[in-house]
């Protein structure tokens, strides 16, 4: 698990999050907002985001590779407040892929690889351990 502190709020991270998908020619898949699903009903939560994010060209790789695999696509990033900070997470595509054992779904993990640290290094001057 990929996992950092922003020095920013939440929604300024996803901000910038969604603009690096966008520059790194990845598509925005989903966009789940928690924080104002459950203002919706009622319900105040703190900062709570979930950013799906995947290509129509590697997806169709992925499901040539292992069609099971179409189950962990789209790769998520993960930005949620807590204890005063705002928080990053994401699983890497060599993660997710890896109970498969499918050579070509590593193969496609590491392309995936430095795009994903491309749109997570947009926060990088904000960066701190946790």
């Amino acid at each position: 698990m990929i996992t950092f502190c922003a020095n920013l709020d939440a929604a300024t991270a996803s901000r910038l999050l969604i603009e690096a998908v966008a520059a790194q020619g990845m598509g925005l898949v989903g966009h789940i907002d928690g924080q104002a699903n459950a203002a919706k009903r009622g319900v105040t939560v703190e900062a709570d985001q979930i950013l799906e994010v995947f290509r129509p060209d590697f997806a169709v790789r992925v499901w040539q590779a292992e069609k099971c695999a179409g189950i962990d696509i789209p790769l998520r990033i993960h930005i949620y407040a807590a204890a005063g900070k705002t928080h990053i997470a994401m699983r890497s595509a060599h993660t997710v892929f890896a109970p498969y054992c499918n050579l070509e779904l590593n193969k496609i993990a590491d392309e995936l690889q430095p795009i994903f640290d491309n749109i997570l290094a947009c926060l990088t001057p904000y960066k701190e351990p946790i």
